[in-house]
């Protein structure tokens, strides 16, 4: 037998490329492992990160998958679209709270459509419009804010399809009892309020199809004829006319005007009084109004007669109606004249003399949007309304000096009531407009001090808000929060529900807009998640009866304006600044845009 030798230098050389190779896969193993854990920053690459990649149903992490972060199906038809986003993989989504935040590829979505923003009034052409409007549907460079904006969507088809199969043409829906409900302030069960209320949302959406069926029901059905007993005065106009005033800004479509004007010419009535000042509440069919007997005996509330000026100078404008606008300067020139303790306006005042009787104030319920009306009707006449520029200034100088505190505990920015001057230590939901209020005083003042310190002044405000929201078990904030030996932007014994109320997701809209802090994307998305995860029902939405026990349950009503404003703000909050761009468009106090007029 003859016996095979090996060379030793020979099988040294062998072993030692053999363990060279295994060096060489081991190493790019491992760095592929680590591509799939990285997040683009810039031009570097960052280690940890969620993987940047353009299919979303795709995404995933190499060592750990993720749960597949579900879309909402866009489809051709209501029935067929989806909820697919669980309130857990919603939560994957948050970023950090980071600014500036870190860039990751952008998403590349199968839904392709064309978005939103208007200008001068009236346009003829559609090529004018498009241009003014800019494109409803974009790719933002931002993954979790077009995935943000998806879901708001879906839950604006959840809640359209809800009221549609269950309360079609009636006021609004009780999503838990899966009926219509009726509130008095909309002149009978027969007016559409949810349909003429959410039709702009659906519009701004790219939800054609549901649009669609909100503007042929308009069309075809809405007449104020269908009011049988006596609806608000207020709530007619910036749901209803500043609705279908909004409709025909963004469409064009001349029959939105008629529409309009019908809308407006029934509710002259109201305004037939010795001052001008309308009352509250008419009958349309007898023209009898009245005001409410709890308000200081029989007067009107400064709310409601300040809040008509945007609907009524624009209705008159298109329909080339004077009437219209001539009614709402009057009562303009009558609150500018009657005497202001302090520069501050009552919450009542008489519509027969113009003058204001008792002595709360508020910048909550009863006061609330007189306010804002009066800076947004001088953004609206492109800047040249000069005596609603003039109230403006010397009222937030009142309401500065004498209404704005800082808690002794958290040093918390929050506004107060007045009652004979005494300050009352709490703070309304409804009063979490101001933050935005007081941001579009800031990029109006002359000087950059000023502008500095208002819009601090703004982003405090808005600050406690936020807190109102997150010291809640359902980061859901109440109907109203204290400041005093008990609570600190709480409310642990009493106004302690929640009505959809979208006051808070405004005022950081109008912050993310104007200052571009992710911050305030954060909050609103917070909120979005919160109200998906407390008040979804089946049907749609609904309140809650204790934001700090969400087993007390529910308030079975989906109000109107939780698509006409708290789903619309939040969608826009994550859309492009030039969808309905604040630069060319100012929004009705039921968050109906109108355009910034040309003269």
């Amino acid at each position: 037998m003859k016996t095979v030798r090996f060379n030793k230098q020979a099988l040294a050389v062998v072993a030692a490329c053999f363990i060279f190779l295994l060096c060489i896969v081991s190493y790019f193993s491992t760095t592929s492992s680590e591509a799939h854990n990285t997040v683009v920053v810039g031009d570097r690459p960052r280690g940890g990160g969620r993987l940047a990649v353009r299919d979303v149903a795709n995404r995933h992490i190499a060592e750990q998958k993720e749960p597949e972060i579900a879309r909402v199906i866009h489809s051709k038809s209501v029935g067929e679209v989806e909820r697919v986003v669980s309130q857990e993989k919603i939560e994957k989504l948050r970023p950090a709270r980071v600014d500036p935040k870190p860039q990751v590829e952008k998403v590349e979505e199968k839904t392709s459509t064309e978005e939103t923003g208007v200008g001068k009034a009236p346009i003829q052409s559609s090529e004018g419009l498009e241009k003014l409007i800019g494109k409803i549907h974009y790719e933002d460079k931002d993954e979790e804010n077009d995935l943000r904006r998806q879901k708001v969507k879906e839950m604006m088809i959840h809640a359209w399809q809800g009221y549609k199969n269950y309360s079609w043409g009636a006021n609004e829906l009780k999503p838990v009892a899966k009926t219509p409900n009726s509130q008095n302030i909309f002149g009978g069960s027969q007016m559409p309020a949810t349909i003429v209320d959410a039709a702009d949302t659906l519009y701004i959406m790219d939800l054609k199809e549901q649009y669609k069926e909100a503007r042929d029901y308009i069309e075809k059905n809405f007449s104020m004829a269908k009011s049988t007993s006596t609806l608000s005065v207020f709530e007619t106009t910036i749901r209803f006319l500043g609705g279908l005033l909004s409709l025909y800004a963004l469409t064009q479509e001349p029959f939105y005007i008629e529409k309009a004007r019908e809308v407006g010419e029934a509710l002259l009535p109201a305004f037939n009084t010795p001052s001008g000042i309308p009352k509250s509440n008419l009958d349309v069919a007898s023209k009898h109004a009245s005001n409410y007997g709890w308000a200081n005996g029989g007067q009107s509330i400064l709310s409601e007669v300040g809040s008509l000026h945007l609907e009524f100078l624009y209705l008159s404008r298109i329909a080339q109606a004077p009437i219209f606008e001539k009614k709402v300067k009057k009562v303009r020139d009558a609150l500018e004249k009657a005497e202001k303790p302090n520069g501050l306006y009552s919450n009542y005042i008489s519509p027969d003399t113009g003058r204001f009787t008792g002595s709360h104030m508020s910048l909550g319920a009863l006061g609330d949007s007189f306010y804002e009306y009066l800076i947004k009707s001088y953004v609206q006449s492109n800047y040249t309304d000069r005596q609603a520029k003039n109230m403006y200034w010397d009222v937030s100088d009142a309401i500065q000096k004498h209404m704005i505190k800082v808690s002794k505990q958290s040093k918390l920015t929050y506004t107060v009531e007045l009652n004979n001057m005494q300050p009352q230590h709490k703070m309304g939901h409804l009063a979490c407009f101001v933050p935005g209020m007081f941001a579009l005083q800031a990029i109006n003042e002359d000087t950059e001090e000023e502008k500095s310190r208002i819009m601090t002044l703004a982003e405090e405000l808005a600050k406690t808000c936020h807190e109102s929201y997150i010291r809640t078990e359902t980061h859901i904030g109440p109907e109203m929060f204290y400041f005093n030996d008990n609570d600190e932007a709480t409310s642990k014994h009493s106004e302690n529900g929640y009505i959809q109320r979208p006051e808070v997701i405004e005022g950081w809209f109008y912050l993310w807009r104007l200052t571009g802090k992710t911050m305030y994307r954060d909050w609103v998305w917070d909120a979005v998640q919160a109200v998906e995860k407390y008040c979804r029902v089946d049907s749609g939405f609904t309140g809650l009866q204790n934001v700090y026990n969400p087993k007390s349950g529910r308030d079975d009503v989906m109000q109107s304006f939780f698509l006409a404003e708290f789903l619309k703000y939040a969608y826009l909050t994550f859309a492009d600044d030039s969808l309905i761009s604040l630069e060319k468009w100012v929004f009705n106090t039921e968050a109906h845009p109108v355009p910034i007029l040309s003269h």
